[in-house]
């Protein structure tokens, strides 16, 4: 077992005896109360995730703590506690928090927080609007408003449903061999007494059903020609499909998504799509899947000669903005998401961006741009890859090495900036600490791929040239990846020719190497006593040092 948005582990200390920190549990019922709900699992004493063999737990005394945390709580049900047999032969105590479904929980002193992954996060004041309003999002699948019974469903749409769950490899033989309203109540399509919730409407009711839905899934379709007018459009609006056969629909129709362009790749030609298949997939996928059912507004997907931008209602859950969501894994709609993932149509993980990022990279491509506004998400992808080479670098390491997700991101991004400072590329990959960096970079330098330079947060990151010159790949030399001791050459010569210069005036007329570089040298050889200094400020100008 591992910790995650639904699953927190506790000592037993930290909930019975003299080091009880029945406070901290208590904001924890709230953080899962907000968010989606979740389990205490209290009788974990390390990282194991494992009870001590021959642990024992007495109920009473799990009771007595829940009794206490209902006092220290507001807003939040608390199911009674379960005392499990762990394998390890220790008993663990569980607690279930519901999420609620009106009101913001909080604690007795008036903390609100909520789970985000696998952390509790305090929400301020300038939150509790988004949070409240996410209330009735996060609510929405599990919600029956129609009254319609499971014996009022279209059996042709059940069994489709049925059919494609028993058939996924993502799906356990338990769940498979459960009768047809087991199986839908699981997905949470069916509540308890057999009516549809709106997820049952949205997957298996019929077009008249799914329009009487609040705010139904709709979808517009639109291509711009190079002066940005509509040239084509295409429309859902009539709620003919669930959002499986929206997505195959959709992709059908979308067939400027598909093009292609040819690169030269030795005596050959190399096909590269415009759009990766699977990038289209998945932000389309993320787009129905993360949508906010409870504003109004319609899935744009609109396609220009250079980019395609997907948008969609809504705006990012509490605690995801564009800069963490390379590794944030908050779902508003979960049920609707499980539901995708065990179909096989989106990464099991969330929300698919590392996916993206992978495909993207894999392809020369820039990485996405992400705009998060309150009443929708934007994202835009390009259709040109930054250059051939890269993509010929990325194929031979491709053919050559066995890399993982994390580590083709990092390499992508280093091949694309030839030469980046440790702190940038933690930047770039939506690190908040630069330690956190060895799982992206995994073996790497290991394996002879990259190169460092430096030490600490001066550590740069270039690819190998040895290994490349070995490759024969006929790659251009460029100004980014010169060496120390070549650059410092060059600003003599530059300087030796054009005189007294400011700092601004050598970075324009070596414009190929990164200004701060440049910059970092220009001190260093200041230091050495290579350059001179006249005046300050903005006024500085550099000057070879006279012997």
């Amino acid at each position: 077992m591992v910790e995650d948005n639904t699953k927190e582990f506790k000592s037993l200390r930290k909930a019975i005896g003299k080091q009880a920190d029945l406070k901290s549990l208590a904001e924890t019922c709230v953080a899962f109360a907000n968010a989606q709900g979740g389990e205490l699992i209290i009788g974990i004493e390390n990282e194991s995730g494992v009870p001590p063999p021959n642990q024992t737990i007495n109920i009473q005394d799990i009771n007595d703590v829940v009794k206490k945390l209902r006092s220290l709580t507001d807003g939040v049900g608390l199911v009674n506690p379960e005392i499990l047999n762990h394998e390890s032969g220790g008993e663990l105590a569980v607690i279930k928090i519901l999420p609620s479904t009106r009101t913001i929980a909080t604690t007795s002193s008036g903390k609100v927080l909520i789970r985000i992954s696998d952390n509790c996060y305090p929400v301020g004041s300038e939150e509790l609007t988004d949070l409240a309003a996410d209330k009735s999002a996060f609510q929405w699948e599990i919600i029956a408003t129609q009254k319609i019974h499971f014996n009022q469903i279209d059996s042709q749409n059940i069994e489709l449903f049925l059919t494609d769950i028993r058939k996924s490899e993502k799906v356990s033989d338990f769940i498979k061999t459960k009768e047809a309203d087991e199986i839908l109540s699981f997905y949470q399509m069916l509540t308890s007494d057999g009516y549809l919730t709106n997820l049952g409407v949205l997957w298996l009711g019929t077009p008249s059903q799914r329009a009487r839905l609040s705010y139904p899934l709709t979808v517009q379709y639109i291509v711009y020609n190079e002066r940005e007018e509509k040239i084509r459009k295409k429309e859902w609006h009539y709620h003919l499909h669930n959002p499986r056969e929206l997505l195959l629909e959709i992709e059908k129709e979308a067939v400027e998504l598909t093009y292609s362009s040819e690169m030269p790749d030795g005596l050959f030609r190399k096909t590269i799509r415009q759009y990766p298949k699977e990038v289209v997939r998945e932000l389309l996928i993320n787009a129905i899947a993360h949508k906010k059912y409870t504003i109004s507004g319609d899935i744009f997907i609109e396609v220009y000669p250079d980019r395609m931008t997907i948008t969609n209602p809504g705006n990012f859950p509490i605690g995801i903005t564009k800069n963490n969501i390379l590794h944030e894994r908050h779902r508003r709609n979960p049920h609707l998401i499980q539901t995708l993932s065990d179909l096989k149509l989106m990464e099991a993980e969330g929300s698919g961006y590392d996916l993206v990022y992978e495909m993207l990279m894999r392809d020369a491509k820039p990485l996405p741009e992400i705009h998060n506004e309150f009443t929708k998400v934007a994202v835009t992808i390009f259709s040109n890859s930054i250059n051939v080479e890269q993509i010929s670098i990325l194929d031979y390491i491709d053919k050559h090495f066995q890399l993982t997700r994390k580590e083709y991101i990092t390499l992508g991004i280093i091949a694309t900036e030839k030469r980046i400072l440790s702190t940038q590329l933690a930047i770039k990959l939506q690190l908040t600490q630069e330690d956190k960096m060895k799982s992206w970079l995994g073996r790497l330098v290991e394996i002879g791929v990259i190169v460092t330079a430096g030490t600490k947060k001066a550590t740069e990151y270039m690819l190998n040239p040895e290994l490349f010159a070995k490759a024969k790949l006929d790659l251009k030399p460029n100004l980014i990846t010169i060496e120390p001791y070549k650059l410092e050459a060059l600003i003599v010569e530059d300087i030796k020719y054009n005189g007294k210069s400011k700092m601004k005036d050598i970075q324009n007329r070596l414009k190929e190497i990164p200004e701060h570089r440049i910059q970092k040298t220009v001190y260093q050889m200041v230091d050495k006593q290579i350059l001179t200094v006249e005046g300050a400020k903005r006024n500085r100008t550099y000057s070879l040092f006279q012997k």
